[in-house]
């Protein structure tokens, strides 16, 4: 009898555990899936523009605009994305802190190798606290990365995109237009993707 119980006991526990292996799987893979780009404009088209007034026109095109801002590149001088307008732009959210977000940076520095007419603006989110100057470069150099790193000192990036977690990555069209974004890691497909949407 006593046996018994504890047979049952050992299965409901199974059975518990199980069943929150499962609700946890489905709750974080979406959160680490390596496919997740979102597709947040269209392309504006001429049949769009024969079908609006120049003032609606115009307004679509804004609505489509990356939030421009400030931040300083390694040296400290002040630059902005708009700088960048005219060139496809690759946006990324990282912290020295971040483990996802050192786990893509291998990636990242293989894309900004192989696609040199893409900008890559690597912005840390350098708080003065948990992230500073001196300990981002500092683990950039460690590392040996080449792409361009810029410091978001002020919090001025981070609030424009509302970004609430990292890494985050946003791909801006040479017209400085947003295309698509991402939350969270991406492995180097769905980074070409991406990629893709930006220079096509």
């Amino acid at each position: 009898m006593k046996n018994n119980g504890k047979l049952i006991i050992v299965v409901v526990l199974l059975v518990v555990l199980i069943a929150g292996a499962g609700v946890l799987y489905n709750k974080l893979s979406p959160q680490y899936s390596t496919d997740k780009l979102a597709q947040t404009t269209e392309k504006y088209t001429s049949a769009q523009a024969e079908n609006s007034n120049s003032q609606d026109q115009e307004q679509s095109k804004d609505d489509y605009s990356a939030p421009d801002f400030t931040v300083l590149d390694y040296k400290g001088k002040a630059v902005k994305l708009s700088d960048y307008k005219g060139k496809p732009v690759v946006l990324n959210f990282w912290a020295t802190w971040c483990y996802y977000c050192k786990e893509e940076m291998p990636d990242f520095n293989t894309a900004y190798e192989k696609y040199p007419d893409v900008q890559f603006l690597m912005v840390n989110a350098t708080d003065g606290v948990q992230e500073t100057v001196d300990t981002a470069k500092k683990y950039v150099e460690d590392e040996g990365y080449d792409f361009p790193v810029f410091f978001d000192t002020k919090g001025e990036a981070v609030n424009a995109y509302y970004v609430s977690g990292f890494p985050s990555t946003y791909f801006i069209n040479a017209e400085g237009e947003l295309v698509t974004y991402a939350n969270g890691m991406l492995d180097m497909d769905s980074l070409e993707k991406g990629i893709s949407y930006i220079t096509e």
